[in-house]
């Protein structure tokens, strides 16, 4: 009997986040089953950042009281540590087992400008290396939930192509310090004033650019509410996660701004991606798989649905690759707009980064204002850092094989180009799009004749027809 009032009451001090949400509706007629994600569980333990000495005052470093929190909620086998409003400068941020971050509205977590912050110190010495801002490594039950804001302070860290600001914007950059290449088409964030450098040249240091949230081998992870801003890099990056939630986060950062991906979904399997907004510079939702045999190894993006989101500006709405060596299987794509993105769905890679995709379903796409394609298959995709030479590639293992892609119910009001594909025989085929509707501006279709790609009840129409 003891035992039972002991199980009960422990039973009472945890709450499922999934209990808050109903995400069954989700599953509901899919073109294949995959199971239905649940939320992580989280005790109900509950502890304020401003107990472990906090200031929000956007001056005070926040690094150590996170620490304490975090720790002193582990401690209690986890719980909710709670951000009040306020603005919280800090480092870096590490989760542990059974903890959600939570937000609450009007509280803004500011990443240092410093980048030495981000430097993680190990056995009192710093780290040879930057961390994302916020990580999470082989842990289960991890949430950031609420209705506050990150802020990753990227300015402090992306070079800035000159063709793609104003003179009022760069003019703006030159005040802050840092270094512009000898031609004068790139600034980089070195030398800036008042804050230190973390390498020996501007390309060292661009290479430390790192991510505003990794989530690496965890296991019931969810995302909610907040809005991530700002990054570095990436923003939301899960990495051989399974049971993922992003569910209603904004993603806002400069549309100019470089590598600033939305969401990146990296090897994981169960992942659900519903109801967000986002404003990036670079990918909006992305399924990566990994690059040569680790890729291969670390297995496919595998169950995943996406439904409900909006991509204002993006280089794609929705996107496969560059590199997916482990493959995509089983992604549902649904009910989804795409107002402003450079290309809407994108499916991206060369030889040596590809892949095999199976059971891709993507339905009800509503598109305007696409500034180059509305669908576009591209085999021979260079990833270039910024201010990288072209390296050819000789390499002919892990070619791109895009294939068993079903495309319905596309609406697309204006894109330069309805819907083009290239790439060599075997690379693109088995591809059927269908009851689809593309105004363009220049040209319906390119389609190479390697490129096998089914056209049913497909309409394009121009200001000439």
């Amino acid at each position: 009997m003891k035992k039972f009032i002991i199980s009960f009451l422990t039973l009472l001090s945890t709450f499922t986040l999934a209990a808050q949400n109903d995400y069954s509706q989700y599953y509901q007629n899919l073109p294949k089953p995959m199971p239905v994600v649940q939320a992580p569980t989280i005790p109900s333990n509950k502890v304020n950042l401003k107990d472990f000495g906090a200031v929000g005052d956007g001056l005070t470093m926040n690094t150590e009281a996170f620490r304490k929190a975090i720790s002193a909620l582990n401690k209690q086998g986890g719980g909710r540590l709670v951000v009040p409003a306020g603005i919280w400068l800090t480092g870096l941020i590490s989760l542990k087992d059974n903890i959600d971050l939570h937000l609450e509205r009007n509280a803004l977590v500011v990443f240092s400008p410093n980048k030495t912050d981000l430097i993680p110190i190990v056995d009192g010495k710093p780290d040879d290396k930057t961390k994302p801002c916020i990580t999470a490594s082989k842990r289960r039950n991890v949430s950031i939930t609420g209705e506050g804001i990150i802020d990753g302070n990227g300015e402090y860290w992306r070079p800035v192509k000159r063709a793609k600001v104003s003179n009022v914007e760069w003019n703006q950059y030159k005040a802050m310090g840092g270094t512009i290449t000898e031609k004068g088409d790139l600034w980089y964030p070195y030398n800036l004033k008042h804050l230190p450098n973390i390498a020996d040249n501007y390309d060292a240091q661009e290479k430390a650019r790192t991510h505003l949230i990794r989530f690496t081998d965890c296991e019931n992870v969810m995302i909610q509410g907040v809005t991530l801003r700002n990054s570095p890099k990436f923003h939301f990056v899960p990495q051989r996660c399974t049971n993922v939630i992003v569910d209603n986060i904004k993603v806002i950062c400069p549309w100019n701004a470089q590598n600033g991906d939305a969401i990146d979904i990296g090897n994981c399997k169960n992942v659900l991606i519903v109801n967000n907004t986002i404003d990036a510079g670079d990918d909006g939702i992305c399924m990566k798989g990994g690059v040569g045999e680790k890729g291969f190894k670390d297995g496919p993006c595998e169950n995943i649905n996406i439904q409900n989101n909006i991509v204002y500006h993006a280089h794609g709405g929705f996107v496969i690759g560059s590199e997916f060596c482990g493959g995509m299987k089983n992604i549902f794509v649904h009910n989804n707009t795409f107002a402003g993105t450079d290309t809407g769905l994108r499916f991206k890679s060369r030889v040596g980064r590809g892949g095999v995709t199976e059971d891709i379903y993507i339905s009800n796409i509503y598109m305007t204002d696409i500034r180059d394609e509305a669908i576009v298959f591209q085999c021979d995709y260079v990833d270039r850092a910024v201010g990288a030479k072209h390296q050819s590639n000789t390499s002919t293992a892990f070619s791109p094989n895009f294939t068993d892609i079903h495309i319905s119910n596309v609406v697309c009001y204006g894109a330069a180009t309805g819907i083009k594909a290239a790439g060599a025989k075997g690379m693109v085929h088995g591809i059927d799009i269908k009851n689809s509707t593309i105004f363009y501006t220049k040209t319906d279709k390119d389609i190479s004749p390697e490129c096998e790609i089914e056209l049913n009840n497909v309409k394009f129409k121009t200001f000439d027809n």
